[in-house]
């Protein structure tokens, strides 16, 4: 026979306590019962060969070849080493190794394994009961060499065993629910169901337990079935409309170690007709021009009411008042407003304001809350009519008046009169409608409207004159220019503040207030302060008393007037306009010496006297002074005195000037006007007009043997210039009309020691040259002249 053995052998990881339990329940029966088991052919009990023997003999039966078991597998198993299942054996293996066992079905060789051997069952992969609870197996012994069955194939179950692994879940949160407000106590909101994808038949895996973790005190949960119900009564929707409660689903019967779950469920309270209508005020007043159209709006009052929808849908009425018939109330829809229209015309001078009372009652009512009502309220409208300018009445709108044709100009015919219908009754003024009578044949008198004759009148030419008269209010106009501000305030007198010597320090001075020529509607407000550098002085300061004035007090004592006489403080001050404007206002303190009450005695300045000077010494300092002007009236004098200048001009002029020559010459042509060698010759030629009966002893910077004196051409060019300069100032020394202010002359002088030497056609005339100009007459008759100059003709000619 095959016997079974199950969980022999574990060497998988510590099992939990419960697991170790589960698992011991499983084995322990088989343990009792061994490998027992049903002959698949007879039915009989038959026990394997490891029982008692005792039992053997007494149920003496035939021995079956199988001995089958339900095999039990825990999920879920986390060991690194495959779990053991259990083992198969047959009594055909006599263990010389010529048996072999062989496993099919599900999961076999991918899942389940089995040692061909041994009959060791493992499990090779972690399973899942929710996956799949149990599998089928096949299990047959054969012949090691020629792999013929020893014995019939049979089929067994492996069971996966449940462990606590899933937790509950809520398929439907979260939840959404409503009840209506001031339910009573335990009023059903809403059941939530949890499940638990454990085996609901082993164990208490699957047995879920329910609680409310939040939302208490509001409401509360049934544990087993999970309804949700209000614990607390007349919950108000107008204090509170939505709670959001969370719900706790616990497995293994709500007991330590169990698995839980949570969901949300959102509870709104729906509404009730649980509140009245209420007006805001008991008086309402609203103002309408007499001249409102009939069917008009006159006002819209709303009673308030906490309810919302259906249940805060209202009627209006009007319940009494002084004007029957003169207005109408109906609701409007959208706004549930009571909207008050006017049914007749509005007359002012006849009735000026009407009293309406007014009810407001819900609609829907509900019997449940009553207790809370009555749901209606009342007030009172009152409607001014205010007076609209209408234009004058005529006592008789057609007048029909006689008139003879020979009747003279001027003849009066007859009166219109009119009135003003307002309570002002205004004076009127009559004037006719000139396009009803174009050739003016009559004349209305403007106050009193007596119609008379303007021109003859002819019956057989226009029997009948049809007049239209006007009546016009006299009304005076009275314009108002309003004030915007566009003055800066000022101060309001010329303050004269007199400051004693003797003054403490924190002593009020003087005490300023401001004007302003604009006229705010709301009066002045002005703000004072010391403007700009003075706000920091160490003398004085300012304080603003806060009602248009400000105080002006020393910041120190000792003052004294020798020191400084008099002190301006300049004093901002802002008015309160918009746009704000500003102005600086200088306020003069005079130093003053007063007695001992603080009467001021002198002010000003004090003059200054010399102490410790004797008679002599002021002497000297006056003799000082006086010489000191003469000296000053000769300079003038001597300054006055015309002289010849050395440079003549047409204007003289005793400042510092510049002599400019401007003289260019007559160009090629003139070869007179200017002559260079003149210039070049200095030495030798001279102007014997000019004085030289003063020569001062003026070094040169080059000494020469007074015999002979070198010519400017035969000396080094920055002598030749150096040289010049010094002639020319030695003559403008010895000059005694030359003038007693510094002057600047320009002299045109050359200097020689050029390469290319002087490029000034003066000066070539002078020298002897061999350049060949021939080539001037090809460039054009722009240069004729040139080539007539420094052609082939003699220089002597051209001199000459």
């Amino acid at each position: 026979s095959l016997c079974v053995l199950i969980g022999a052998n574990y060497k998988g990881p510590a099992l939990k306590p419960l697991q170790a339990l589960a698992l011991l329940a499983l084995l322990f029966p088989l343990q009792e019962r061994s490998c027992w088991g049903l002959n698949p052919s007879s039915g009989d009990l038959e026990k394997s060969p490891h029982s008692d023997p005792d039992s053997w003999d007494v149920l003496h039966r035939n021995r079956r070849s199988w001995v089958w078991n339900q095999f039990f597998v825990l999920e879920e198993y986390t060991g690194n080493e495959p779990l053991y299942v259990g083992k198969l054996h047959s009594d055909v293996d006599k263990g010389d190794g010529k048996v072999k066992y062989v496993l099919s079905g599900e999961g076999a060789t991918s899942i389940f394994t089995i040692d061909e051997n041994t009959g060791d069952i493992h499990a090779t992969k972690r399973l899942d009961r929710e996956a799949q609870a149990y599998y089928t197996l096949q299990a047959q012994a054969v012949d090691r060499l020629t792999n013929l069955p020893v014995e019939p194939k049979s089929e067994f179950v492996v069971k996966v065993q449940d462990i606590n692994d899933n937790e509950p879940k809520f398929p439907d949160g979260p939840y959404l629910a409503g009840v209506p407000e001031m339910s009573p106590l335990g009023t059903m909101v809403v059941q939530v169901v949890a499940t638990d994808a454990d085996d609901p038949t082993y164990g208490n895996s699957a047995r879920v337990v329910y609680s409310i973790e939040h939302g208490h005190p509001y409401f509360s949960v049934e544990p087993k079935t999970g309804v949700i119900r209000t614990a607390l009564p007349n919950m108000d929707r107008e204090t509170r409309d939505q709670y959001v409660l969370v719900i706790q689903a616990k497995d293994m019967v709500g007991q330590m170690g169990g698995l839980s779950g949570t969901t949300s469920v959102t509870v709104t309270l729906t509404d009730v007709n649980d509140n009245p209508p209420r007006f805001a005020h008991k008086n309402y007043q609203y103002t309408v021009l007499e001249s409102l159209l009939v069917q008009s709006v006159v006002a819209r009052i709303k009673a308030a009411d906490a309810d919302i929808g259906s249940n805060a849908e209202m009627d209006y009425r009007i319940m009494d008042g002084d004007g029957p018939g003169m207005f109408n109330i109906t609701t409007d829809e959208d706004t549930q407003e009571g909207v008050i229209m006017l049914l007749k015309p509005l007359d002012f001078e006849t009735k000026s304001s009407f009293s309406l009372r007014i009810e407001a009652t819900n609609r829907n009512i509900d019997s449940n809350f009553l207790s809370l009502g009555p749901f209606s309220d009342t007030t009172s409208v009152k409607v001014t009519v205010e007076d609209v300018n209408e234009p004058p009445v005529f006592s008789i709108p057609l007048s029909k008046m006689v008139v003879s044709e020979d009747a003279k100009v001027g003849t009066s015919i007859g009166r219109v009169s009119a009135h003003d219908p307002d309570n002002s009754n205004s004076p009127i003024r009559y004037s006719i409608d000139r396009n009803t009578d174009l050739e003016r044949f009559f004349n209305v008198d403007a106050l009193s409207g007596v119609i008379s004759t303007a021109k003859p009148l002819d019956r057989e030419a226009n029997s009948v004159h049809n007049l239209t008269i006007f009546a016009i209010e006299s009304r005076i106009t009275l314009i108002t220019v309003l004030d915007v501000n566009d003055n800066a305030p000022v101060f309001a007198i010329d303050y004269e503040t007199l400051l004693c010597e003797n003054a403490i320090p924190g002593q009020v001075i003087q005490t300023i207030s401001a004007v302003d020529k604009d006229e705010p509607l709301s009066g002045h407000r002005f703000y004072f302060a010391l403007a700009g550098p003075a706000a920091g002085n160490l003398n004085f300061t300012l304080r603003d008393n806060k009602d248009n004035t400000a105080s002006i007090l020393t910041k120190r004592g000792g003052f004294r007037r020798r020191e400084q006489p008099v002190y301006r403080l300049p004093v901002l001050i802002v008015d309160s306009g918009s746009p704000a404007l500003s102005s600086t206002n200088t306020l003069s303190v005079r130093v003053c010496d007063c007695d001992s009450d603080g009467v001021a005695l002198s002010c000003g300045a004090v003059a200054y006297t010399a102490t410790g000077l004797s008679t002599g010494a002021l002497l000297a300092i006056l003799g000082c002074i006086i010489t000191l002007l003469v000296m000053v009236l000769l300079i003038v004098t001597m300054r006055r005195r015309r002289k010849e200048p050395l440079i003549l001009e047409e204007e003289r002029d005793i400042r510092e000037n510049i002599v400019r020559y401007d003289d260019e010459g007559g160009g090629e042509e003139d070869t007179e006007a200017f002559d260079m060698v003149t210039l070049r010759n200095l030495n030798v030629i001279r102007d014997p007009n000019v004085r030289r009966d003063v020569t001062p002893d003026t070094p040169t910077f080059f000494h020469y043997p007074s015999a002979s004196r070198p010519s400017y051409k035969s000396l080094p060019d920055n002598v030749v210039f150096r040289e010049f300069i010094w002639e020319r100032l030695k003559d403008a020394d010895v000059d005694p009309s030359a003038p007693p202010y510094d002057s600047l002359q320009t002299y045109a002088f050359e200097g020689s020691g050029s390469v290319a030497e002087s490029l000034s056609s003066l000066e070539s005339l002078s020298t002897d040259s061999d350049q060949n100009y021939d080539y001037l007459s090809n460039w054009g008759p722009r240069f004729k002249k040139l080539a007539d100059l420094y052609g082939n003709s003699d220089s002597t000619t051209v001199l000459s």
